[in-house]
């Protein structure tokens, strides 16, 4: 059995590692798609400012973007070093999306920044043009691919288990590329960027318009913000909804403790407002419910019951026992393979070994686990109920907010007085990390909710970590931690640098540079 607290700290060190480098993925999304729209327009135009918008933006979109890839490419390697049997055990499904991601990232997206920032000049408009539309794609398929492979831990699809190899193996990629989980995860976090880059472009054009200074720009890129941000803060929501459609189909734990339904809830289920969760009793000591509302949400009916924890609790113990015969199938394969009613057995129960992997916390040999450890393994799948009750109310209560505050900008912005709406510019600027936090809230519910699992009713988490010793994680811990925080240092002071010189001072050095390099190639 590996230490717990060497667990705890190797989830700790993921958490940090990831919720880092996520701060940076969401404006890359947002700010790519941006300024290829604003590139388009001076292509259509042929107005000099939308060029100056494009070049201005994309220093910083560059800037963020190689510290993005620098916190990314550490991530990558804490599989292997921390997490050495999930490599082993769905390295063969989980390996395949990551590696597309990393060739997305580095080949693709890394090729077309490159001929973002150096075809200006050499390349038509039209031409420089696609290029940056690809660079925009390529970014939002990176994306694409390590969601499918997040997808995949949260409703493992498309993979069976080898008995001659002791590991989850692919048998229908198909399966795995379109899992409804994946791709509601993608649209939904993908949208979340493009409010992250509105509300990025639209806060630093406020603090323009605030000091005078920049104005063209500014305007221009305020309107642009303001009509990106809305569509994009109301395709949040939408894109919102199927994300817990597909909560309640893959993930009913994850969503009973994020509502704190401890009881099954009759159809039409309500929706808890407000609660105060009691993990001891297993009940909420106060609670405000809205009528109907999470039947609608969950289940996009008024028929439909949503089972509540304690229901789940009672199915998973099931699972647990159905994984005991799992297991005690499996050694009889080991010890003979050609025992063909061991097979038939583990055939018909495999799909519940993972279940009984959780009895591991409590005795190694889990077919002789006595009702009591059946039992407190069943409760071990739910996740704690707290904070995942109101990071969630957090995330939500942000997301109504931001489409309050594009639809006011929105409206400003069509009746073209939003320079002389001071207190509201004060708003936009000081608004600017709303998106992150809510972004940040919807990571927490959903690698926190996942619990206790590393893969979903495949493979616990204190059973997926690497036997590490503990003075070994806590030097890493330490030094990721320092590394991460230099890296966002040196990220705030390059895009404070760049937004202090502005476009119209940032611009001629920029262009200087890139006439000097083009010089140099000719000469050589």
């Amino acid at each position: 059995m590996i230490d717990s607290t060497v667990v705890e700290l190797s989830r700790l060190q993921f958490a940090l590692t990831a919720m880092y480098h996520f701060l940076f993925v969401p404006l890359t999304l947002g700010l790519s798609v941006m300024i290829a729209i604003m590139e388009s327009v001076y292509v259509m135009t042929g107005k000099d400012v939308w060029r100056r918008m494009t070049l201005f933006w994309g220093v910083l979109f560059g800037i963020n973007f190689a510290i993005g890839v620098s916190t990314g490419i550490v991530m990558e390697f804490q599989f292997g070093m921390n997490w050495s049997y999930y490599s082993h055990y769905v390295g063969d499904i989980f390996g395949a999306p990551l590696a597309i991601e990393g060739l997305m990232a580095f080949f693709l997206e890394a090729t077309f920044i490159g001929l973002f920032f150096f075809g200006w000049g050499r390349l038509s408009k039209l031409q420089h043009l696609t290029v940056t539309w690809l660079m925009a794609l390529g970014t939002n398929l990176s994306a694409l691919w390590i969601l499918i492979a997040n997808g995949w831990m949260q409703n493992p699809v498309g993979a069976v288990f080898n008995p001659e190899t002791m590991r989850m193996e692919v048998v229908d990629f198909m399966a795995v590329l379109f899992n409804p989980v994946a791709q509601a995860k993608f649209v939904h976090t993908v949208s979340a960027g493009y409010v992250t880059g509105a509300m990025f472009v639209m806060s630093i054009s406020a603090l323009f318009l605030l000091r005078n200074k920049h104005h063209e720009v500014a305007r221009r890129s305020f309107a642009v913000a303001a009509a990106f941000g809305l569509l994009s803060s109301l395709s949040v929501v939408v894109l919102g909804d199927e994300s817990g459609y597909a909560a309640n189909e893959h993930q009913k734990m994850k969503l009973a403790a994020i509502e704190a339904m401890w009881e099954t809830e009759r159809a039409p289920a309500d929706f808890t407002a407000f609660g105060i969760p009691n993990q001891k009793t297993h009940q909420n000591d106060y609670e405000i419910k809205i009528p109907y509302l999470m039947g609608l949400i969950a289940t996009r009916s008024l028929n439909q019951p949503i089972p509540g924890i304690l229901e789940l609790v009672d199915r998973a113990e099931h699972r647990i026992r159905g994984g005991q015969l799992a297991y005690g199938a499996l050694e009889r394969i080991r010890a003979n393979k050609e025992d063909l009613e061991a097979r038939e057995m583990f055939d018909r129960h495999w799909q519940d070994l993972g279940h009984g992997l959780l009895l591991k916390r409590y005795r190694d040999d889990i077919l002789n686990a006595t009702p009591q450890e059946i039992s407190q393994a069943a409760m071990d799948t739910v996740p704690r109920v707290a904070p995942l009750f109101w990071t969630f109310r957090i995330m939500a209560g942000l997301g109504f907010y931001l489409i309050a505050f594009f639809s006011v900008a929105f409206y400003y912005s069509c009746r073209n007085n939003f320079e002389s709406k001071r207190t509201f510019l004060k708003i936009a600027l000081w608004s600017l990390p709303a998106p992150w936090i809510a972004i940040e809230c919807g990571w927490f519910i959903a690698e926190y909710g996942r619990q206790p699992w590393a893969v979903e009713g495949v493979l616990p988490t204190f059973y997926a970590a690497s036997g590490l010793a503990l003075h070994e994680i806590v030097m890493t811990l330490a030094g990721f931690t320092a590394l991460y925080t230099v890296l966002m240092i040196i990220e705030v002071k390059l895009m404070l640098k760049a937004i202090r010189k502005g476009p119209d001072d940032i611009l001629p050095s920029l262009q200087g540079g890139a006439s000097h390099h083009a010089s140099a190639t000719r000469r050589a």
